[in-house]
């Protein structure tokens, strides 16, 4: 039987369909693969993920999928729900409270990275957002199996991003919104490094204390600088809000 949505959780449908449509326009997808969860309101721990089998571009508000904690669909759908995908996204959301949004992929660059011995490096502005908030977690083969789940979560601690080694890339966020500018700009940064390094140059790394200090300022953390910049986020989720309204407003059905 199927519930009636709340006038919540209809905003956070919209929310969560955008964020897939984006990571679609931006090429961050796998195919139908990776996932993008986001938990509901209330005590149910309940969450909406993708439909298995659906291309990103194709997701809309009403497509996607309720499930408890372990994968499960909590109302009647039409849709496969793939249970095992979820076992990374369902361990970060017990964990982590604030984790309210879970996103993965599988991004060249972001599998490039996650391939280097030295991880993330601080090359460029971008890559400051995350310096010291990196955390890694080794590859122990295809997420299947529900006991890695407790290593994972330990390796990811309080950190907002996630390199899995030889495999990809997370991100967490206290809303969809967040995840993905988190992720927006972690594989950017991976972007970049695959391109300085593929150049053959030597690179030129910054002192650590100038990029704690970026770090703060990209995390809005910095109070003593003179010019705060603490609605950016807000003002570039509005503006990708605009995008997606342009290119692709059936998400919203």
């Amino acid at each position: 039987m199927t519930t009636a949505i709340s006038a919540e959780e209809q905003r956070l449908r919209r929310e969560l369909a955008a964020v897939y449509r984006l990571v679609a326009h931006f090429r961050m997808t796998d195919l139908i693969f990776t996932h993008i969860s986001l938990r509901l309101p209330g005590p149910e721990h309940h969450f909406l993920i993708n439909p298995y089998g659906l291309l990103f571009e194709e997701i809309t508000a009403s497509s996607l999928v309720k499930i408890d904690i372990d994968g499960n669909p909590v109302d009647a759908t039409p849709h496969r729900v793939n249970p095992a995908g979820f076992v990374i996204h369902s361990a970060v959301h017990k964990a982590r409270s604030d984790a309210q949004c879970v996103l993965h992929t599988h991004t060249p660059a972001g599998c490039a990275v996650a391939a280097q011995r030295d991880g993330l490096l601080p090359v460029n502005q971008i890559s400051m957002e995350f310096h010291n908030r990196v955390a890694y977690h080794d590859y122990e083969g295809v997420a299947l199996n529900l006991d890695e789940q407790q290593r994972l979560v330990k390796d990811l601690g309080d950190q907002p991003v996630m390199i899995l080694r030889n495999h990809g890339l997370l991100t967490v966020g206290t809303s969809a919104a967040q995840a993905f500018l988190r992720m927006y700009y972690l594989d950017k940064a991976c972007q970049i490094q695959v391109s300085a390094l593929a150049s053959g140059a030597a690179l030129v790394l910054p002192d650590p204390a100038v990029c704690d200090l970026a770090a703060r300022q990209l995390n809005g953390e910095a109070t003593d600088s003179d010019y705060p910049d603490d609605d950016a986020y807000d003002l570039a989720w509005s503006a990708l809000l605009r995008l997606v309204d342009r290119i692709a407003p059936d998400y919203r059905e």
